[in-house]
């Protein structure tokens, strides 16, 4: 059955770009390092100071948003052959002092990119794989924190 037949909430439902799995895929530099798929992305996130505001003898308090910040961003999945991607990277990165762009992108069931956040001036604060169990039944994991100065094109230049 084509989706046009069916009603349009059902459509919507069966056909959306969005589904309940979805996974991210990481670019960094322009392109230069595909940090392959990942399960799991926390920490995209903003949040603004308030600032409140009275003038002169007025009793009436105006807020006002201060600057932004934004959290570290915290990448996680399975270790698998991109890993070998993820320490290259880091090897020529752990010492550069300029600013590293790229983008998270998150995909839908069939790997197309629904929305991307492209984060600024960004470097590596921590890498970290799980412990080895030969006897357990849970995957390696392994874990990448960036911090970055934002991903809203605001030019706010929010601080971490």
């Amino acid at each position: 059955m084509k989706p046009s037949t069916l009603p349009t909430k059902a459509a919507e439902f069966m056909f959306d770009q969005v589904s309940m799995a979805h996974r991210f895929v990481v670019h960094l530099d322009h392109g230069e390092y595909d940090l392959g798929s990942w399960s799991r992305v926390s920490g995209l996130k903003v949040s603004w100071e308030r600032h409140h505001y009275r003038a002169g003898e007025d009793n009436d308090v105006v807020v006002v948003p201060g600057d932004s910040s934004y959290p570290v961003v915290e990448l996680s999945r399975a270790a698998c052959s991109d890993s070998v991607t993820v320490q290259r990277w880091l090897a020529g990165t752990s010492r550069r002092h300029e600013p590293l762009s790229g983008g998270i992108h998150l995909l839908d069931f069939a790997g197309v990119p629904v929305i991307t956040w492209e984060l600024k001036q960004f470097f590596p604060v921590s890498w970290s794989i799980s412990a080895f169990e030969s006897g357990g039944t849970k995957p390696v994991i392994e874990t990448l924190e960036l911090a970055h100065s934002g991903f809203l094109h605001d030019e706010s230049g929010g601080r971490r």
